[in-house]
């Protein structure tokens, strides 16, 4: 069967050394440049930040969660308005998740049975069940097993299942199995990753207090300024919330740059470098930077 042309994946570079890659994805709504960052809008929102903002951050992709969709505002809400993008006022690129995740993170208000999982809302005391096929109607995609998009030709792969708090050592050979068996030229969302350290981010301020790690989750809804006692434009125009976006998406660009300049490798330990400047590096940071044939001194 022959792919949709709903999305068409370009590689463009491609490291010699980590394989890491450069490409342009082509969705109907937005072309998106990979890597990418794709920032939470559980609800279709972001906290603290509009969707022009975004676009001025230059946001390419936004993900959207199926759970708390399907319980609010509710399928029914979004049909009225004319689908996700148009509820959100949203222009560029969505994902959907299968709302599989909230069976770890919300497993408190499930039950787990043959049928599905059903829930409690965390809002209010109704329920939803989450089989297969509601959350395949709320996405309105098809899921299949990994062998079975290999050999299906299908447009692109997900890699889950590692985002509910597994250790590091059982995290990073999976994805390197996963990523060395995959079709290199279809693009690849590695599901729940978002450490400092799984993304090689970096954005710091300094505060009177000492350093504020801006990449940090608990700064992505904070919104008041980096530091209340400044006067300078930044801290009177702009929040916490907003320059985490900012960091993380120019984070992305710089990945890109150094793929197609062919210094990635480089660019990766002058990170770990910075990171870790006594050098006590975790050892599944030492592991699977090796793995890849980045050996750090």
């Amino acid at each position: 069967m022959a792919r949709s042309m709903a999305l068409t994946f370009n590689l463009q570079s491609e490291c010699n050394v980590t394989r890491a890659r450069v490409g342009l994805m082509k969705l109907p709504h937005y072309e998106v440049r990979t890597p990418v960052f794709m920032p939470v809008g559980t609800q279709g929102t972001m906290k603290g930040i509009l969707p022009d903002q975004l676009e001025s951050l230059d946001c390419e992709i936004i993900l959207g969660n199926t759970y708390h969709l399907g319980n609010r505002p509710g399928t029914e809400v979004l049909e009225k308005a004319g689908g996700l993008h148009k509820f959100m006022g949203w222009n560029r690129a969505l994902l959907t998740d299968s709302g599989g995740f909230q069976m770890v993170s919300l497993l408190k208000l499930a039950e787990i049975t043959e049928e599905g999982v059903k829930f409690k809302s965390p809002y209010d005391d109704s329920e939803i069940m989450l089989t297969p096929e509601k959350s395949i109607e709320i996405q309105n995609c098809i899921e299949q097993s990994a062998k079975e998009h290999m050999s299906k030709d299908v447009n692109g792969f997900a890699i889950g299942g590692l985002s509910g708090g597994e250790a590091k050592d059982d995290f990073w050979p999976m994805v390197k199995l996963s990523t060395g068996i995959l079709d290199k030229t279809r693009p690849r969302y590695l599901m729940g990753v978002g450490l400092a350290i799984d993304l090689v981010r970096f954005g710091c301020a300094l505060v009177n207090k000492g350093q504020l790690n801006l990449k940090q989750k608990q700064y992505e809804s904070d919104l008041n300024p980096i530091d209340d006692n400044c006067t300078c434009s930044t801290c009177k125009t702009y929040t916490r919330a907003y320059l985490h976006a900012i960091v993380t998406m120019r984070l992305m660009r710089t990945m890109r740059e150094n793929i197609e300049k062919g210094t990635f490798p480089q660019f990766v330990r002058n990170f770990v470098y910075e990171l870790y400047p006594d050098k006590k590096y975790p050892t599944w940071v030492v592991n699977s930077l090796s793995s890849v044939g980045i050996n750090l001194a």
